[in-house]
């Protein structure tokens, strides 16, 4: 199956959006367009423009679940009135994020990983947080997000 996701793709899927998080942090934090920024992450890295994502962001209480590409960006960059709960995830900002992945299941074109990725934040501390991704190979050999589910972990 030329199609096949490989592990290495899902690695690689996973450093590029991490550094677009970190993208989309510095932007906000140098004055730049970090709506612009988000926006590309979003189109270059989510299924949005061809299917169904189904996307539930980590601190997302009153809407939960985002179905579409305006939630989406709502989650990262914040100041959309449909959803008031977001501040903006993205602009946090994070000096950097890494994946570690505790498995991944791999469906010829179809793959889905799961784990912990770790922001870090300015003063250097880390943030964990559990992630389950699944990924799609377009007709351009490009993985897209197309199942996004972040949360917290427990605390008891």
């Amino acid at each position: 199956m030329g199609n096949t996701i490989t592990t290495d793709e899902i690695a690689q899927a996973q450093q590029i959006w991490g550094e677009g998080i970190v993208v989309i942090g510095k932007a906000f934090s140098d004055k730049g367009d970090f709506v612009q920024a988000a926006e590309q992450h979003i189109d270059t890295l989510y299924n949005f423009k061809e299917g169904d994502v189904l996307f539930k962001p980590t601190k997302a209480a009153d809407v939960q679940f985002r179905l579409d590409r305006e939630g989406a960006l709502s989650y990262f960059v914040g100041g959309n009135d449909s959803y008031k709960e977001d501040h903006g995830f993205a602009i946090t900002p994070w000096t950097n994020v890494r994946f570690e992945n505790v498995g991944t299941s791999i469906h010829g074109d179809y793959a889905v990983a799961m784990g912990n990725y770790y922001f870090t934040q300015v003063d250097g501390t880390e943030v964990k947080v559990e992630y389950t991704f699944g990924y799609i190979k377009g007709a351009d050999g490009k993985l897209r997000i197309n199942l996004h589910h972040s949360s917290l972990p427990y605390a008891k």
